[in-house]
């Protein structure tokens, strides 16, 4: 069954089981970000309005910014979600080299169940290429992380002798990099035609010794 925004959200992993009206009000909370993944992913953050949001869960937009005092500050709840959501549902917070490199594999195959995050992903960091839009700083963060953690991982796996001859680590991470983000926009065009964990494979294959 594919998760939709909603589900994601409301399986998101929570501390405790809150009780009484703290309880009710991270039950809201969590409607408001369902909403808010459906509103960005469809619209954009620019097109998509507070209103829009408020009004997919009954509420006013004084009601939705009791709580998320802004805008900007839903999207960046949506976003740190997003990353918390992949990260805890794959077990990868700790993995390193070869491990870390399979972990983009479960990744990729875990998107595929998600269309409606990686259209968000896909939408928001198009729009975010703008240095004014809210977004831009947060995924220049991201970018870095990224980079850093797989040129790690390459790194890590160079020293095992796991890498082909010639494949340097920092390259290696730019193009699995740029290879995941443009299969996600060519597979929500068409996901008949595209099998984004079968090309990740084959490129780590192509440059590593293991089997993926």
């Amino acid at each position: 069954m594919t998760d939709t925004p909603a589900t994601v959200v409301a399986d998101a992993p929570r501390r405790g089981r809150p009780r009484g009206s703290y309880a009710k009000t991270e039950a809201r909370r969590r409607e408001i970000l369902a909403a808010a993944f459906e509103v960005f992913s469809t619209s954009g953050y620019r097109a998509g309005s507070l209103k829009d949001v408020a009004d997919k869960v009954g509420l006013t937009q004084a009601g939705l910014l009791h709580h998320f005092p802004s805008k900007e500050a839903l999207l960046e709840a949506v976003l740190t979600l997003r990353d918390e959501e992949s990260v805890e549902r794959l077990g990868t917070v700790d993995a390193k080299g070869m491990d870390l490199l399979r972990g983009l594999v479960a990744l990729t195959r875990y998107n595929t169940t998600i269309p409606g995050l990686v259209s968000l992903y896909c939408v928001l960091s198009a729009e975010a290429t703008e240095p004014e839009h809210p977004a831009h700083a947060y995924f220049l963060r991201r970018y870095t992380w990224v980079r850093d953690t797989i040129s790690a991982a390459f790194t890590e796996a160079g020293r095992q002798g796991k890498l082909r001859p010639g494949v340097v680590p920092l390259a290696a991470t730019r193009q699995i990099v740029a290879l995941m983000d443009g299969l996600q926009v060519q597979w929500l065009l068409d996901n008949s035609s595209v099998d984004m964990p079968a090309e990740v494979v084959a490129f780590l294959e192509a440059i590593t010794t293991e089997k993926f």
